[in-house]
């Protein structure tokens, strides 16, 4: 059999048109060949089962970068790949599910679901800033509370301290605040606008100050998130380390558009852009998000002169240590130090206990 076109192509591995010239522009499934004169784009029938494959992927939801990932490795590998990947997406959509029962009772006007999903729950916390062994002067800003845990990162320059200073000051109202947990997203999100307002009021001239900002707010067991620029939030949970947030910066990006290997991506001399933060662009656009916390939980919220330095298997046995948080933090700065600590290191770290 001679060469197929895309349409042709397309139609025999359940992909359309758009999406094969998409995978050819990141990479992930080139043509044979490309008519010279017309620009077609041709496929050989050998490309089938590749092409079935990644139609199969992208049908259970897997980003474009991880199924780079996947066709790269060996069948016994790949398989141990997907595995992982659903047991994730399940554990994700469980807590959906536990979120959205919690909601309908809630907004019912019942009290089973709520007194299930909402036990009462005690928090240890503690939280540190270092200026680092590189930076003269530290614009990262951190903050635990019963209620509000948060950190901020100021971009360097004038008015960073400022910033993340700013950001972490705007929420702290909600610290002293009775929230109900239906409220709790509400009123992070206003919290967050009227950071981004304080934030940009600081502008100058000739300068405009911006910072990322990463928080929880909690009621009970019912936490908010709201997460903007490429600081972080982590849960340790059943020995399990798990990244609640996504980076909004530049390498991000191309990593999620499969145009940028993630290893790559580490040590991409632009993988500090953000392309959102507080003060940042037109209009502010923070991640907004509802998850329930269990006793055992362990959060840690930190800045990139934390997460860009320590590999995540360090983290994640230094947060299974079984240390108070003051000494968790502590530790973690002291990894962030011996990997040079080349930025500011700001963290937090909060324990959920049964009350």
């Amino acid at each position: 059999m001679g060469l197929l076109t895309i349409g042709a192509f397309a139609q025999a591995a359940g992909l359309t048109p758009k999406a094969l010239r998409l995978y050819d522009q990141v990479g992930l499934l080139p043509p044979a060949a490309v008519d010279p004169e017309s620009g077609y784009r041709l496929y050989g029938p050998d490309q089938l089962p590749l092409a079935r494959l990644i139609a199969q992927l992208r049908r259970i939801g897997m980003p474009l970068a991880a199924i780079r990932a996947v066709c790269a490795l060996e069948p016994a590998a790949a398989a141990e790949a997907i595995t992982a990947y659903w047991q994730q997406v399940t554990a994700d959509t469980a807590a959906r599910a536990r979120l959205a029962a919690f909601l309908v009772d809630h907004l019912s006007g019942g009290g089973t679901i709520v007194s299930q999903a909402n036990p009462t729950l005690a928090v240890r916390f503690a939280a540190g800033c270092d200026t680092g062994l590189v930076r003269d002067s530290n614009e990262d800003a951190a903050y635990a509370g019963d209620r509000l845990l948060a950190v901020a990162d100021g971009m360097r320059g004038p008015g960073g301290a400022a910033a993340s200073a700013a950001a972490i000051d705007a929420l702290k109202t909600l610290e002293l605040a009775d929230v109900p947990a239906a409220d709790l997203l509400r009123m992070l999100a206003d919290a967050v606008t009227e950071a981004d307002r304080t934030v940009r009021g600081l502008a100058t001239d000739d300068h405009q100050p911006v910072t990322t900002l990463t928080a929880l707010l909690r009621s009970g067991s019912q936490m908010a998130l709201v997460h903007i620029g490429d600081t972080r939030a982590y849960l340790l949970r059943g020995g399990e380390l798990f990244l609640l947030t996504q980076d909004h910066t530049w390498v991000q990006t191309q990593v999620d558009q499969g145009r940028l290997d993630p290893d790559q991506a580490t040590a991409h001399p632009q993988r500090a852009v953000l392309v959102r933060a507080l003060g940042e662009g037109q209009q502010m656009e923070a991640d907004l998000a509802l998850r329930t916390a269990l006793p055992g939980d362990r959060y840690l919220l930190c800045s990139d002169g934390l997460s860009a330095v320590v590999d995540r298997d360090s983290l994640r046995s230094a947060l299974s240590a079984a240390t108070d948080p003051e000494h968790t933090v502590q530790r973690l700065i002291g990894l962030a130090h011996a990997e040079g600590a080349p930025d500011n290191i700001a963290c937090v770290v909060a324990d959920m206990t049964a009350g």
